[in-house]
């Protein structure tokens, strides 16, 4: 490994031994130096094969009823801990890339004093796709209680005639860290070029009737990874269904199907 790398496995390390309850900074840190393709890197334990056999399989836990794979940060961490079975080295974006789509987690160091640090599968994901696309975790998801009845009744009426749009729904995101926004769904009969720039020219119109100082920020209910859009086909009713309104169905099938609406 060269100096960075190892400078950059340090920070790792250094930034773990920050993160304590309810230092959702630290943790933020925490991903940040892990998302360093350079040097952000863990130690894997191998419960089964050898790295790059077909066999290989990583160690699991299971925390509060979620999936983890533990690992160490360091050749140092990995000789504290007893570990006598294989390892595999990887960049934390690459093991970010293969565990959040089968929604698995990591654990770093669980032998440590405490027992480790886990980054469950969605900051995985942030850590995979960009920590700034989207907001940090943990998310407080409710139904919007500001009142802007011109601003839904105009996205409404937009929306009516852009006709990849089959429903609308809202939520009020207060990430662990920023700014609380809200939060539209957007449900599509097909992602075709010509339709997501319908749909972009729909929200750009429809944003004029916005109060200054309002972030409004947009969720693809197709998404099963995002946890906005997980929380809003759970919880929240459309405020705008085409298929209520008596429309025709639209050809494709593009995400979820036209079941009934809850």
């Amino acid at each position: 490994m060269s100096a960075s790398g190892t400078a950059a496995a340090g920070q790792v390390e250094h930034m773990l031994r920050q993160v304590t309850p309810g230092r959702y900074d630290a943790y933020e840190a925490l991903l940040t130096a892990l998302a360093d393709p350079a040097g952000g890197k863990v130690w894997m334990l191998l419960w089964h094969g050898s790295p790059g056999s077909a066999d290989a399989q990583y160690g699991n836990m299971e925390i509060d009823g979620v999936g983890y794979a533990p690992c160490v940060t360091s050749a140092r961490e990995l000789a504290v801990s007893g570990w006598s079975r294989a390892h595999e080295v990887v960049t934390g974006p690459d093991i970010a890339r293969t565990l959040f789509p089968e929604r698995w987690g990591i654990w770093l160091n669980p032998h440590a004093p405490g027992g480790g640090v886990g980054i469950p599968w969605p900051d995985l994901r942030r850590i995979a796709t960009g920590l700034d696309r989207m907001p940090a975790g943990p998310l407080r998801l409710s139904e919007p209680a500001i009142e802007i009845p011109h601003f839904y009744a105009l996205l409404s009426q937009n929306a009516h005639r852009t006709l990849a749009i089959r429903s609308l729904r809202r939520a009020w995101v207060q990430p662990a860290l920023g700014a609380p926004y809200l939060a539209i769904g957007l449900d599509l009969y097909d992602t075709s070029r010509p339709s997501v720039d319908a749909v972009r020219a729909m929200m750009q119109q429809s944003i004029a009737a916005v109060p200054d100082g309002l972030p409004v920020s947009t969720v693809a209910m197709s998404d099963e990874y995002d946890p906005v859009a997980m929380w809003l086909r759970a919880n929240a009713r459309p405020f705008y269904d085409r298929d209520a309104h008596g429309a025709p169905e639209q050809a494709g099938g593009y995400g979820y199907p036209a079941a009934p609406t809850r």
